[in-house]
């Protein structure tokens, strides 16, 4: 009886018969396959109220998962548009807050000049196909580089438009730009795309009556690989030089922040026989040293209710190596870490994270592959 039971059980999940658990704060959690062949997907996520799943696959398609399956024709298609490989491509989306009514939503990419591209486009009547042709350039940003593209962009609870930019590329900032306070470069923007057309100042940004570019809200980042809003708490994961990576967590009310880069690699002074004040730094809450990985990739605080024990846990991941790992941002410190791939291993690249609507996790691996985070049955 023993034995048919186990064997029923592998027939009905497949993928968790097989998978690794791993016990974080009392409950055994894994991982579940819930879509393969995606190309290279770099972004998930799921307009409010929306139980569909939409996924940034980098050569230029958003395609749309909907019981776990990719539908045939994309929901966007820019391929065309998007200068693919490498950290260029289509990176980055977001859906307006009210979405449901006006169909608006924003995305990021390189265009073929490796120019990145803020742009609007709308949902036609049909609502899982948008319409290619209604599109609004909202900011275009020459990149002097092809690498440190950024990409990320979210909606905050203030209801403003954010946009993660790296510095530009190359290697140390070689044009200064991440203390360059009017380049948009090396910078986390802040903009109004309610207030304007293509976009009107936030009046609390720091430099919205002159001193920087108006449209800086956080500055000195190299490139920011994934960041997450968790209530006004805004996680920024930033992609170290040659020596560590590393982690910020900024509220939405501190405008102006200089996060470090390139005075500051982590914790450390980047280039320390020149000197690096830190007077006035807003440092990161967590490093970790390329000797355990090479290039972060920033997740979530969970906040779903499948697995309550876990919630207000940050889950984030190393590209290089595979490792999934988690804290608790408590008393302006992370907390609490936990190696998860000690117990699940490690994954193929992770290249992102993403939350469904419910507030579930999802991991998007180089391979194609979109994992769900689920508690272990």
């Amino acid at each position: 009886m023993i034995v048919v039971r186990i064997f029923f059980l592998a027939l009905l999940w497949p993928s968790l018969a097989s998978a690794l658990t791993a016990t974080l704060d009392g409950v055994e959690i894994t991982t579940t396959v819930v879509a393969e062949n995606l190309g290279n997907p770099v972004f998930l996520t799921s307009p409010r109220g929306d139980k569909r799943l939409f996924v940034v696959d980098q050569a230029g398609k958003i395609l749309i998962l909907s019981d776990n399956v990719a539908q045939e024709t994309p929901f966007l298609d820019i391929s065309e548009l998007v200068s693919g490989g490498g950290e260029q491509g289509l990176l980055g989306l977001a859906f307006h807050p009210d979405y449901s009514e006006n169909g608006r939503f924003f995305v990021n990419y390189t265009d073929a000049d490796g120019i990145t591209q803020i742009v609007e486009y709308r949902v036609s009547d049909d609502p899982n196909a948008a319409l290619p042709d209604a599109a609004t350039t909202i900011l275009s940003i020459e990149q002097p580089f092809s690498n440190h593209n950024g990409g990320w962009i979210a909606f905050g609870p203030d209801g403003f438009l954010y946009i993660g930019m790296g510095d530009g590329g190359s290697g140390g900032d070689p044009q200064g730009n991440g203390q360059n306070l009017e380049a948009l470069l090396g910078k986390m923007l802040r903009v109004d795309v309610d207030g304007a057309k293509p976009y009107a100042i936030p009046p609390t940004n720091p430099f919205s009556n002159g001193g920087g570019a108006p449209e800086i809200f956080l500055y000195g980042l190299r490139n920011p690989w994934r960041n997450a809003f968790d209530g006004d708490n805004l996680y920024i994961a930033d992609v170290g030089q040659n020596r560590f990576e590393e982690i910020h967590v900024v509220s939405v009310a501190d405008a102006g922040a200089n996060l470090g880069w390139n005075l500051m690699e982590g914790l450390h002074c980047f280039r320390p026989r020149n000197g690096c004040d830190q007077s006035g730094l807003v440092l990161p809450i967590f490093e970790y040293p390329h000797s355990e990985g090479c290039s972060i990739t920033g997740g979530y605080v969970y906040r779903g209710k499948a697995i309550p024990e876990i919630a207000g846990r940050y889950f984030f991941g190393d590209y290089c190596v595979g490792t999934l790992l988690s804290f608790r941002y408590a008393d302006g410190a992370a907390t609490d870490l936990v190696n998860l791939s000690e117990q699940l291993g490690t994954f193929a690249s992770i290249n992102s994270f993403g939350i469904d609507d419910d507030g579930e996790l999802y991991l998007l691996l180089a391979d194609g592959t979109v994992q769900k985070i689920v508690r272990a049955p």
